[in-house]
């Protein structure tokens, strides 16, 4: 059918249409504004209960720690269960339960996935078991270091509002373990679930740095690491713990506007990096399905396929250096 520009006549369309159109697309905005607050508003109300559930179901404040720990891929004592310290750690940090079976079934699921694929529609069965297989062993690694990445964010912004409910509970005459059990019942989780655990760790007789190490050991983040070395020098030298914990959450949300600020100026810096990544596999893409033939008929020679290895090389070393010159550490 050929083109008919007047198709897109607009004087073909009356104003009781288009402002029928127009409601129409702004009742679409609202509905769906409106199904992804309370999806939000269910979810945080799940995230925050779901500890307090456990809870009611356990016999024991003893049993009730034992579970939490062992979900996070920790012994009954609260160490490391696994040999590999660093991936214990990431396990740990990353808030997901510990399952294990779980993880290699669907790891290799997606490798034997991704080994077939390649090797079925580039009849490269070798390169493809080769793919598989580093898939199989990096992909649970990604996927951890991802979660948490994110979940240390999480515990990043919330831990200000967290001390912020010690400290009143405290001014309003509370002793610590009642403070510290307050955040649990008050705030979502991440931050939700790590208090709770330290108040069942204080309340089972541990005392409030010990419970606050191990905080910052699940936690992994330097904010966290930041609130248990001022408890810790509040135990060993003295002193009014209000006034550390105030001093403490203002110093935790200065870092947090400094990180802020210096995303905001390198936003330049990461959309340039992921626009100069993507445009040359959008532009293959493109032309692969246009012209099928344009890399086809070249796709077997040693001079292109070495090519495209200096091109992937240059890549990643251009990404690397976007990547340092954009983030920064403090």
């Amino acid at each position: 059918m050929p083109f008919d520009p007047g198709l897109l006549d607009p004087t073909e369309y009356d104003t009781t249409t288009v402002m029928a159109v127009i409601l129409a697309l702004g009742a679409l905005v609202l509905l769906v504004q409106s199904l992804t607050g309370l999806y939000g508003e269910v979810r945080t109300r799940q995230i925050m209960n779901r500890r307090l559930r456990f809870k009611e179901k356990a016999a024991s404040t003893n049993e009730l720690i034992v579970e939490l720990r062992r979900q996070r891929a920790l012994d009954e004592k609260g160490d490391f269960k696994l040999a590999v310290r660093r991936l214990n750690s990431l396990i740990t940090r990353s808030g997901v339960t510990f399952r294990p079976v779980r993880w290699a079934m669907m790891s290799a699921a997606l490798a034997i996935m991704i080994a077939l694929g390649i090797g079925w529609r580039f009849e490269a069965w070798l390169v493809g078991a080769g793919v598989g297989v580093l898939l199989f062993l990096t992909a649970p690694l990604g996927v951890l270091k991802f979660l948490a990445g994110r979940r240390a964010s999480q515990l990043a912004r919330q831990l200000p509002d967290a001390l912020q409910i010690v400290v009143r509970s405290l001014e309003a005459g509370h002793p610590v373990p009642s403070a510290v059990a307050l955040v649990a019942r008050e705030m979502p989780d991440p931050i939700g679930t790590e208090f709770g655990m330290a108040a069942d760790e204080i309340a089972y007789g541990f005392s409030l740095t010990q419970a606050v190490e191990r905080l910052a050991l699940r936690a992994g983040n330097e904010d966290i690491e930041l609130f248990a070395a001022t408890v810790r020098l509040q135990e060993r030298t003295g002193g009014n713990l209000c006034d550390l914990l105030k001093t403490n959450a203002a110093t935790v949300r200065d870092r947090q506007t400094l990180r802020l600020k210096v995303k905001s100026a390198s936003a330049e810096g990461r959309a340039s990096a992921m626009i100069l990544t993507a445009a040359p596999f959008v532009v293959m893409a493109g032309i692969h399905f246009i012209r099928p033939e344009f890399y086809g008929l070249v796709m077997h020679e040693k001079l292109f396929q070495y090519g495209l290895g200096g091109f992937f090389t240059w890549m990643v070393i251009g990404n690397i250096v976007m990547n340092r010159m954009i983030n920064f550490r403090f």
